[in-house]
């Protein structure tokens, strides 16, 4: 793994992020990443990804589109995952996000730690929600959902304080 690749898989700075962006994000792509996948990431300023790539090989095609923050899911084992955290808080304008892979493992409380978004996977169903202040979001499976969804992701666009999720069926 080359250095230039640990960097760009690691937040960037909170002032590096514009106040307003489209991050596309996906989550359990289980070492497949479509066509259809690949032309919706290809909107992205920033791709999120919740874990479960596991494979280096999603890492190198997602940074090929856009810069990447994405956590390690309980499925990327081995030496690649060494640099990938089990959790990422960061800012894009005026929104912290936090992203983990698997929701039972939230370790604080989002409104305490003035937390605009959660973003996380492991179920491989797409979901949102408001929960008190905090954007809840899980953009499902891009290749191996669950209980009759169809492959998906999702889109946030960024606009200041504003956040507007959207479910995207591939």
């Amino acid at each position: 793994m080359t250095d230039g690749l640990h960097q760009t898989l690691n937040p960037l700075n909170p002032v590096d992020f514009p106040d307003r962006l489209t991050a596309m994000v996906i989550s359990d792509t289980h070492g497949r990443l479509s066509e259809a996948a690949v032309s919706v990431l290809q909107r992205a300023d920033l791709i999120i990804h919740a874990g479960d790539l596991d494979t280096e090989d999603i890492l190198t095609r997602l940074l090929a589109i856009a810069p990447v923050v994405a956590v390690r899911g309980n499925m990327d084992r081995g030496q690649w995952t060494t640099h990938l955290s089990r959790t990422e808080l960061f800012q894009i304008g005026k929104n912290r996000i936090y992203l983990l892979h698997d929701i039972s493992a939230l370790d604080l409380d989002p409104g305490a730690a003035d937390i605009q978004v959660v973003i996380h996977g492991h179920t491989h169903q797409p979901m949102m929600e408001k929960q008190e202040q905090v954007l809840v979001i899980n953009p499902g499976s891009a290749s191996h959902p669950r209980n009759g969804f169809t492959p998906s992701a999702m889109k946030l666009s960024f606009n200041g304080s504003a956040v507007t999720p959207e479910i995207i069926f591939l």
